[in-house]
């Protein structure tokens, strides 16, 4: 019966060992992700900065500037987002979040306008408030993933369900006025798109929550109040 104890707890023990060892690795792994995930958009942020301040030295328009000051905040939430609850990595959820932050950074600031810049620099404006509005709201939940990482009810989120994407519609579309050629609206039109898609993802995975689908009745519009 000694025996037969010792074979036991060396085997419990030996389990043991290799969790935590799967545990650690699974820890690894994350951190690798994040590291990734945050210089992948580092350097998207840096693709930008330079075709916008170069096109902001050339001609003095402030509309692209502001839609740079709106992807900083993803740099920076990014870099401080707390750890998810539950991310959907499938392969569509990964597709679909690269190609809403992929084509924004690749925009090209040519063109001349469809108004003056003092119009479109407005309309950018607002859609910059609606975004550091919600972004701040969100604080360390903000992520790129469709993921769970703490429910933000809210502020603006009292009034639609992602009013960042809203904010993102808006200066898409005063960035396209100002610079009106058919790279940036391919571009605008995928991103635009994936971001609504994203939107859907995000809500499959936070409907696992009870309280979100309580918050989903609450607050019916998804983007605009009332159309979408």
């Amino acid at each position: 019966m000694a025996g037969v104890s010792s074979g036991t707890a060396t085997a419990v023990a030996r389990g043991s060992g290799a969790a935590v060892k799967a545990r650690d690795w699974s820890r690894v792994e994350e951190r690798a992700r994040e590291f990734v995930a945050r210089t992948f958009i580092s350097g998207l942020f840096v693709v930008l900065a330079v075709r916008i301040g170069a096109e902001f030295m050339r001609t003095g328009h402030i509309t692209g500037l502001l839609l740079l000051v709106s992807e900083l905040l993803v740099v920076l939430l990014t870099a401080v987002r707390r750890p998810a609850l539950i991310v959907d990595r499938t392969w569509h959820a990964r597709l679909i979040a690269a190609a809403s932050v992929i084509g924004v950074p690749l925009l090209r600031p040519v063109g001349e306008g469809l108004v003056p810049d003092l119009y479109t620099a407005l309309a950018s404006g607002l859609g910059l408030v609606v975004i550091i509005t919600g972004k701040m709201t969100l604080g360390r939940s903000f992520g790129l993933m469709p993921a769970h990482r703490g429910l933000v009810c809210t502020g603006v989120y009292g009034w639609v369900r992602h009013p960042i994407y809203a904010g993102y519609l808006v200066t898409h579309a005063a960035f396209f006025i100002a610079h009106p050629v058919g790279w940036n609206l391919l571009l605008l039109v995928v991103s635009d798109i994936s971001l609504l898609l994203r939107a859907g993802y995000e809500e499959r995975t936070l409907a696992r929550d009870p309280e979100y689908v309580a918050y989903m009745h609450r607050v019916p519009s998804r983007v605009f109040p009332g159309v979408l």
